[in-house]
């Protein structure tokens, strides 16, 4: 498992180690805000293209050749820029970041599941999603130190032998799971599969989590910076909200197994948490951003295993990678749709609002829970 581990380590610390230093350190290729957008954009662009053809395609090979394919190729493309310094390069290495992690993130998701009895799914994605989300809190900081050190080619030399190292490391350690056979899947069978609520109803909860923890990370430092916070203030906030996430993912997934806490009650509790953290933040000052980023972060922490479980509880097991790379691709969408919401509410109104708004939508899906079992109970 522990080469899993730094997989997904490996892919959230690609995505925000670079994203945090191409502003300010990569001026020769940035210049202007809208390439600085369009960069920042290749990598989750691809993601959102590839996930569900990499996820199918670990389904009909085998999910440990796309792994070892897909960070073989993350460290070849992160060489690119390394090697060879230039705007063009750098452009190229980031789609090539993006499309490798398209591979060997589900590729990664499936094996988590295969390689674990159902009855242990909420620890083992609990533990995958503690080191990606110690990743997403590690990337900039450790990035700024790399970049500071040598500049952003070191930063890509860098993952270049993260990527060779962990590809390494699975191919001595991760076993062979060859693919099941399975009965032939119409495009029919596929849309009733993908349209279901076994599937619909934890994606869209790990969707909505991720909108409320890119939220938090993209817009409780602009809060800070209107209350007259400075930049450790602000800082500080986002790493508390990274923390609590990968605090509670672990023990959201022990509970899970161990008859403590169930699919519904827990997701419907990390999406209130979440609600009444976007709540918080409406508040003024240094403490409602503080509150409002624990509990960001204590609720997506809490959905996101017990989302990936109840995944791979409901899907066969010969379909695994591509159910795992479809709910990537919704992870995606709410990592994009949630910021963007947020900010065109706050362009027509005011940020106060945008929080008002995401926090409504996430707490509508407990509250429709409610109101649907009212009738059958009655």
């Amino acid at each position: 498992m522990w080469p899993l581990y730094a997989a997904g380590f490996t892919t959230a610390f690609g995505a925000h180690g670079i994203a945090a230093s191409l502003g300010a350190h990569a001026e020769g290729a940035v210049t202007s805000l809208l390439v600085l957008g369009g960069l920042l954009a290749l990598y989750d662009g691809a993601e959102v293209l590839l996930k569900p053809v990499f996820g199918t395609l670990a389904d009909r090979v085998g999910a440990r050749p796309v792994l070892l394919g897909g960070l073989v190729a993350f460290a070849a493309a992160s060489a690119v820029y390394a090697i060879a310094d230039g705007p063009g390069w750098l452009w190229a290495a980031r789609l090539g970041q993006g499309a490798a992690a398209s591979a060997f993130s589900p590729s990664a998701s499936a094996l988590v599941a295969r390689l674990n009895p159902a009855a242990e799914h909420g620890r083992a994605f609990g533990s995958y999603g503690f080191y990606k989300s110690i990743g997403y809190t590690l990337g900039p900081l450790l990035g700024g130190v790399v970049v500071w050190a040598g500049g952003l080619r070191l930063l890509f030399v860098v993952l270049a032998v993260l990527g060779a190292a962990v590809a390494a490391w699975a191919a001595l350690t991760v076993p062979v799971v060859p693919p099941l056979p399975k009965a032939r899947q119409t495009v029919l069978d596929l849309a009733r599969g993908l349209t279901g609520p076994a599937f619909l109803v934890p994606t869209s909860a790990l969707a909505a989590a991720t909108a409320a923890l890119s939220v938090g990370v993209g817009f409780l430092p602009v809060s800070g910076r209107v209350a007259g916070l400075g930049t450790v203030a602000t800082g500080a906030a986002v790493s508390l909200l990274a923390a609590c996430a990968a605090v509670v993912q672990p023990r959201a997934g022990r509970a899970l197994d161990d008859g403590r806490l169930t699919t519904r009650s827990g997701v419907a509790a990390g999406l209130l948490l979440a609600a009444a953290g976007l709540g918080c933040a409406m508040l003024p000052g240094l403490t409602g951003i503080l509150v409002g980023a624990a509990l960001i972060g204590a609720g997506t922490g809490l959905i996101t295993p017990l989302g990936f479980a109840a995944l791979a509880a409901s899907t066969p097991t010969e379909r695994l990678g591509q159910t795992m790379g479809a709910a990537e691709l919704g992870r995606e969408l709410g990592d994009a749709g949630g910021p963007l919401l947020v900010a065109v509410v706050a362009s027509l109104t005011t940020l106060t609002h945008g929080y008002a708004v995401l926090a409504i939508l996430l707490a509508l899906g407990p509250a429709l829970t409610v109101v649907r079992r009212r009738p059958a109970e009655g």
